[in-house]
C-alpha cells in the first residue's frame, strides 16, 4: 500500500543563509566552554587544597564538588557533537 502522507526530510547546510557563520559561533562557544571547564578545575583544586591544609572541611568539600562538576562539564561540552549525533541517529531509527 502506498503511503501518500509519508514525510522524508533530512538536515541540509544550504537551506538558510549564515549556516557557516553559525557553525563558527558554535565552535567558538565550545572553546569558551572548555576553557571555562579548565579554569573551574584549577580554581576548585586550589580551593580543595587550601581547605585541606587549613583543616576546613567545608572548603575541602566544595573544592571536590567543583572539580567533579568541572570535569563533567568538560565531558559534556567536549562530547556535545557526539551526543547530539547519537540522538539524531536514534531519532532516525524511530
Amino acid at each position: 500500500m502506498l503511503n501518500l502522507l509519508a514525510v522524508n526530510i533530512s538536515p541540509n547546510t544550504s537551506g538558510l543563509p549564515g549556516i557557516t557563520e553559525l557553525e563558527n559561533i558554535v565552535g567558538a562557544l565550545l572553546t569558551v566552554g572548555l576553557v571555562a571547564a579548565v579554569a573551574g578545575v584549577i580554581v576548585s583544586a586550589i580551593v580543595w587544597a587550601l581547605g585541606h591544609h587549613s583543616s576546613n572541611p567545608n572548603h575541602t568539600s566544595r573544592g571536590k564538588t567543583g572539580v567533579l562538576a568541572s570535569l563533567i562539564a568538560a565531558l559534556l561540552v567536549g562530547g556535545a557533537d557526539v551526543l547530539v549525533n547519537f540522538f539524531v541517529g536514534a531519532g532516525h531509527a524511530l
